[in-house]
């Protein structure tokens, strides 16, 4: 998985780029934390089927 993606952020109003703030492996797969380059704005992929960002 890369290290950076491009992904909405609720705080800047735009597609910006997030870096991977940190990962681990948890009963339901991959837990990824991502983090706005822009702002203080982040979010958790599971398996990349769960997503805590704001739709």
């Amino acid at each position: 998985m890369s290290l950076e993606t491009e992904h909405y952020c609720p705080d800047c109003e735009s597609d910006v780029t997030f870096y991977r703030a940190a990962s681990t492996h948890v009963h339901l797969g991959e837990k990824v934390k991502w983090h706005c380059t822009e702002c203080d704005y982040g979010f958790v992929k599971i398996n990349g089927n769960v997503d805590t960002s704001e739709a």
